[in-house]
């Protein structure tokens, strides 16, 4: 059993060169990866940073994750039954304010720890899960289908000659880590996919006699499988030495799942693994019925999980402190697309258009970004909210102020009309 589900994981790493889109039609990205232009220089990171994404996945109600105070009483005639009682809203200035599961992120925002970005989203919104999450993967516009994933692209100029002769003497990590059985779409490059699957450390098995077998010169797709579970005992080995090595000095809840993922990247980092990329999903926001609990909108299914997400973050958040690295990770949090500013029915809401999200870290600009959203006395059927912020922008900037790339590099990866934002001191 355990053989059988340890080649399952390696094979995750055996990716195409492309994405499937919602329709199951590969396409081509109009994005070279060879292009000689990019300043991007293979294996040269200066610095040690580490960058933490978690996708809340199903499309995260941002009016009532953060509540515009100054729009109350519109947003309430709006949303008579899910509106979180005004006394309950946790403020943090006299317009705005979190939903009460969000203690944590009041706390680390009262300590400047982390950012809000109002309206973010992408031009002509698409509401499907699956293609509007395809679009935030590859950074592509809304209207183009592309094969790659933002980050790969980045991962891909930085680690030309990836996954030959990976790791080595210079690289012997993963490059990137996703949580879950799969790896990630945004770690897709045009040739091959850059993250490590992890679904449970504890279940990852070195099978070192693969090493032993003899290539196939007649067969690339043999040799290929084979430098794959090569690759994979070696990151297997590294992965496993930094959690033994690796400390963890706070008290992150067991039943937490996104908190226990958190603290094994905790564990990882001061154990030594130079991974740049951690990437996490937390799911259950597609709230289209009972997103809270008749009678009481304060709870419900919506309140857990942002219970969840700010407990795990903030726990998160002090570990690197206590063990010293909080100045090397900064982290976001993603959704597909918001809600719609009304409520349905069902004590819930349906997919909408923009949302907020957050940024966190030592090392992130303590302010609100952007405005509150506008809500009127009354909207159309069906409205969202208004982009502010294309989330490409937040993705670029964080490339240049982390991982130091140029701008006009950000417009070959991203873009041509990308809008550097000051998100990082």
């Amino acid at each position: 059993m355990q053989r059988r589900k340890f080649i399952k994981n390696t094979l995750s790493l055996l990716t195409t060169s492309a994405l499937l889109n919602s329709n199951g039609i590969i396409k081509a990205m109009p994005f070279l990866a060879t292009n000689n232009e990019l300043l991007l220089q293979q294996n040269a990171f200066e610095n040690d940073n580490i960058l933490v994404l978690i996708n809340l996945s199903g499309g995260n109600d941002g009016l009532n994750t953060i509540i515009p105070l100054e729009n109350y009483d519109n947003l309430a005639n709006l949303r008579k039954k899910i509106i979180i009682p005004e006394k309950r809203i946790l403020k943090i200035t006299d317009k705005l304010g979190l939903h009460p599961s969000l203690i944590g992120f009041q706390s680390l925002y009262n300590d400047k720890k982390l950012s809000i970005i109002h309206n973010v989203g992408y031009p002509n919104q698409n509401r499907s899960h699956f293609r509007s999450a395809d679009i935030w993967n590859s950074g592509s516009p809304s209207n183009e289908v592309w094969s790659s994933g933002w980050i790969g692209r980045f991962f891909e100029n930085k680690y030309i000659d990836y996954p030959i002769d990976f790791p080595n003497e210079k690289n012997p990590d993963p490059i990137s880590i996703s949580f879950g059985n799969s790896v990630a779409e945004n770690c897709q490059g045009t040739r091959t996919n850059f993250s490590f699957a992890l679904e449970n450390p504890e279940q990852l098995i070195d099978l070192s006699e693969f090493n032993s077998t003899k290539k196939d010169e007649k067969s690339d797709s043999i040799n290929f499988i084979y430098d794959t579970i090569r690759q994979s005992n070696a990151y297997t080995k590294v992965i496993l030495r930094a959690l033994n090595n690796g400390k963890s000095k706070a008290n992150y809840d067991d039943k937490n799942k996104l908190a226990q993922q958190l603290k094994i990247v905790t564990k990882l980092i001061s154990g030594g693994l130079k991974t740049k990329l951690f990437v996490l999903t937390l799911d259950g926001f597609d709230t289209h019925a009972n997103q809270v609990v008749e009678n009481d909108s304060a709870n419900g299914i919506h309140a857990v999980k942002l219970k969840i997400l700010s407990d795990a973050i903030t726990t998160f958040q002090n570990d690197l402190k206590l063990v010293g690295i909080e100045n090397r990770v900064i982290g976001i949090t993603t959704s597909e697309f918001g809600r719609q500013i009304k409520e349905n029915s069902s004590f819930g809401t349906d997919h909408g258009s923009a949302a907020p999200l957050f940024l966190f870290g030592n090392n992130i600009k303590n302010k609100i970004i952007g405005d509150n959203p506008d809500i009127k006395i009354d909207v159309n059927e069906q409205e969202g909210v208004a982009m502010q912020f294309d989330f490409r922008d937040i993705y670029g900037s964080v490339l240049v102020d982390w991982f130091d790339v140029a701008q006009d590099d950000v417009r070959q990866l991203l873009y041509g009309g990308f809008n550097y934002m000051q998100l990082i001191k």
